[in-house]
């Protein structure tokens, strides 16, 4: 806890903290209840995943009905009350926070963030090894080419500061009379920043000083919060949100540790019902979310790091990535969400294919990481109409299954589904759109140039034996796909019996063995497909199958695609073997859900440069 400040040290009372008591901020959010059930939001029309080029309102929450007239006067509302980025409310601002350890360092490090886009830094004093404060932070303030946020974050709020608790406060108001923008002032002690905040309004003005003299009113307060352990409830955090208004903020800052992506749901939450200027972020990957979307959900601000060995909080993006990849600065409260649901999740390139093809045709959308722990409670947490489309991927395919409230015939008869698409009535249809295309990048595979599609006569397939690694959700797509171009499967999985449950689904029924079977080549086969992760980024070194056992198969696949040659692959290659790699099944599904998601073609060969370059 912080220590004792003297009482010498002058506060200022805040223009909006004056008549504020816990309880009243949100009453001007009765418009933005919170989402409706799935059976109070059936509506007529089309679902929300019909984007169209010319489409640049969607609904922000459940219930909401699919016309263009319901998301003006929705948005319109959101002008009205402050909040949001509709209306003429100010847009998200992205900010990078200077960590460098010298003054000239965090001079340059700003620079930097002038060429990559960003609004304002912080500039975390409590990075710098050495710190004169009369003489550094005017300096820091005269040469930043860009308005700064002064933060000085003490060790008991998870800074690096570790000194008298005065002196800290003393640089942050001589960092307001210097000239910043914004100062960041922690909620424990914002009451001793704030010292004069009880007084009368005239009073409370002419004791805004620092040994005498007044802060300026061209420097907002930021008081801030963070939990580094948990998320509280959406109730207690709305009350936090209560408590830092009331302190005489400016600027309302809580941060805390998501440890369930279903936290980050509710910090977007609080977020998008706060009716005055907020920064809400939840940390860690699985709250990563808050971060990509807080222009969506009315963010004052969100950080960017300016390389990834620079971040300043669990979970922080790049710069690069928030302004190129996710579109930061093009998002509005209307923009639709898709996402890829997996775990683990961060190596996927599908928020760069998605993107870029979004992007490209020109929806009002962003497709995002999604790390999931528990399947069932993230489909029941985020049912939001706007959030329009998921790609589902290990291992949560079959979960997906048992989610979906609509699934489509081929993939009810696979038993996973690696896509899931809102309808109009907030449900979920699942689909598989794995199998087509792992199938077809294998057929080609074993049939350069074979364009026309093929049936179990005509297959190269056909009369095969496909021996199939793993019984999960990609391991059942590819196995009922080699099953229906008439070839013999054979499953290998690490639990025999789950192999043998998946066999016997397949029409006709396949065979299933070990793992160690196949590893010792005892089991063998024309075509080797693998749907495991083992060997999966960072795990290079892993393989499903020893090379000793690759020797007579025609050709080996993996649908790994990080990386993209895995070990399997190469030690195929080099024992006579035809190989495909992951990446032609990846674009290729993930075009099929493009048009899921859309109703849109995806550009032409887009995804697959995309993907290559990335790799």
């Amino acid at each position: 806890m912080p220590a004792a400040v003297g009482a010498s040290v002058c506060g200022r009372s805040s223009r909006s903290a004056q008549g504020t008591h816990p309880g009243t901020i949100w009453t001007a959010q009765r418009g933005c209840a919170p989402a409706t059930t799935r059976q109070q939001a059936k509506r007529k029309g089309s679902a929300l995943r019909r984007l169209t080029t010319n489409q640049t309102h969607r609904p922000a929450h459940r219930g909401t009905k699919f016309t263009l007239a319901a998301a003006m006067e929705s948005e319109q509302a959101a002008s009205e009350r402050g909040g949001g980025t509709g209306g003429n409310a100010p847009r998200t601002q992205l900010c990078t926070s200077l960590v460098a350890s010298t003054v000239q360092g965090m001079l340059a490090e700003a620079k930097e963030a002038v060429q990559m886009g960003a609004d304002i830094v912080e500039i975390r004093l409590d990075y710098l090894q050495q710190l004169d404060p009369e003489k550094d932070v005017p300096s820091l303030l005269h040469l930043c080419p860009l308005p700064a946020i002064i933060t000085y974050r003490p060790v008991w709020e998870g800074g690096k500061y570790d000194g008298p608790e005065a002196e800290r406060l003393a640089t942050l108001r001589l960092a307001a009379l210097s000239g910043a923008a914004y100062v960041d002032v922690e909620l424990k002690v914002a009451p001793l920043f704030f010292a004069g905040k009880q007084q009368s309004a005239a009073a409370a003005a002419a004791a805004l000083c620092v040994g005498g003299d007044p802060l300026p009113p061209t420097t907002k307060v930021i008081v801030s919060s963070h939990d580094y352990e948990q998320t509280a409830s959406e109730e207690e955090l709305q009350e936090l949100v209560e408590r830092i208004h009331a302190t005489g903020a400016d600027i309302v800052k809580f941060a805390t540790m998501a440890n369930d992506i279903t936290d980050a749901y509710r910090v977007l939450s609080v977020l998008r019902r706060c009716p005055v200027p907020c920064i809400a972020l939840a940390m860690g990957e699985r709250g990563q979310i808050t971060r990509l979307l807080a222009p969506k959900y009315g963010g004052f601000l969100t950080f960017g790091a300016l390389s990834p060995d620079r971040v300043s909080a669990p979970g922080q993006p790049t710069l690069q990535q928030l302004s190129s990849l996710y579109g930061l600065k093009e998002q509005g409260r209307n923009t639709a969400v898709l996402g890829i649901v997996g775990n683990p999740v961060s190596h996927s390139k599908s928020p760069a294919i998605h993107n870029a093809a979004l992007q490209a045709v020109g929806l009002d959308a962003v497709y995002v990481p999604l790390l999931v722990d528990d399947m069932p409670s993230f489909l029941s947490t985020f049912t939001d109409l706007d959030w329009v489309g998921l790609s589902v991927t290990i291992p949560h395919k079959q979960a997906a299954l048992q989610g979906a409230s609509e699934v489509d015939p081929v993939a009810q008869q696979i038993g996973a589904v690696n896509t899931l698409v809102r309808q109009a009535d907030g449900g979920l249809k699942g689909y598989n759109t794995d199998w087509s295309a792992a199938i077809t990048a294998i057929e080609r595979g074993l049939r350069p140039g074979l364009k026309a599609a093929t049936d179990a006569a005509t297959s190269p397939l056909s009369g095969k034996t496909v021996v199939v690694v793993g019984a999960g959700g990609a391991g059942r797509a590819l196995a009922f796909g080699a099953a229906a171009k008439g070839a013999k499967v054979v499953i290998a999985n690490r639990s025999v019996q789950k192999a043998a449950d998946l066999a016997a689904q397949l029409d006709p029924p396949a065979s299933a063995c070990s793992l160690d079977e196949l590893a010792s080549g005892a089991v063998k086969g024309d075509v080797l497909v693998n749907t495991t992760s083992v060997g999966m980024q960072p795990q290079v070194d892993d393989t499903p199958v020893p090379a000793a056992a690759l020797a007579g198969y025609e050709l080996v696949f993996d649908a790994v695609y990080t990386p993209l040659h895995t070990r399997l692959l190469r030690e195929a290659a080099e024992a006579g073997c035809a190989v495909v790699t992951g990446d032609t099944m990846f674009v290729g599904q993930a075009e099929d859900q493009f048009r899921l998601f859309t109703g849109v073609e995806p550009p032409k060969g887009l995804m697959s440069r995309v993907v290559l370059d990335s790799l």
